[in-house]
């Protein structure tokens, strides 16, 4: 049976408790500060669609970052249509861009206009943030998550290097950046900046891939 958008907070709880992945929780991704401060609900229209969209980004990028770096830092991620559309044109300093480029973005439960469905999550990853404060190259995890995961877009920030990674049908495959060298660091179809002999000594002291050993859950 299909759900609805909840309409009673405690439809609102049944929903946060809907498990994604062994690691996260629907609720882990609907909180949002601009939400929290305006007093705006931040409730998916389309729960269904938010819950597979979401499924898949913890599956294809956020399990196995846990499982390689430890715990992630979830930063924000989904945004209601409404609450989206409210920080890109009421809020300032403007924090989000307009609706139509986050649909299978920060709106999950959207899909785009080519008709893929997408999720995306602003995060950072603690075990890298404490070397990026000591100066490592934000680029060497970009490069990792490029040669391990299947991400669709890479969007690093200057505070804990943290970055928006953006799971999405049929991917394209960018990365880009407001940390130096900004801009596009690369995008799908192209060849790399750097060949993978290059990229590979940039991560060569990261932990194995997957290499935890949480206590097995059962979904």
């Amino acid at each position: 049976m299909a759900k609805r958008k909840p309409g009673t907070y405690t439809g609102l709880e049944d929903l946060g408790r809907v498990r994604l992945s062994p690691h996260f929780f629907m609720r882990d991704f609907l909180y949002s500060e601009i939400g929290n401060f305006y007093g705006k609900p931040n409730i998916p229209e389309d729960p269904d669609l938010a819950i597979a969209a979401g499924t898949k980004l913890c599956a294809e990028i956020l399990d196995p970052l846990c499982e390689t770096f430890g715990p992630v830092h979830i930063r924000s991620s989904y945004r209601s249509p409404d609450l989206n559309h409210f920080g890109a044109t009421d809020v300032k300093p403007q924090k989000c861009s307009r609706n139509e480029l986050n649909y299978a973005g920060h709106i999950w439960d959207r899909r785009d206009a080519a008709g893929r469905m997408g999720a995306t999550a602003c995060i950072a990853v603690p075990w890298f943030a404490d070397q990026f404060g000591k100066g490592r190259d934000w680029c060497d995890l970009a490069w990792w998550i490029h040669d391990h995961l299947d991400y669709h877009q890479l969007y690093f920030f200057p505070k804990l290097a943290a970055f928006n990674v953006t799971w999405r049908e049929a991917p394209e495959r960018s990365i880009l950046s407001y940390v130096a060298p900004k801009g596009k660091l690369y995008a799908d179809g192209k060849i790399p900046p750097e060949d993978a002999a290059t990229r590979k000594p940039r991560y060569a002291d990261f932990p194995p891939l997957r290499g935890i050993a949480y206590p097995k859950a059962s979904m």
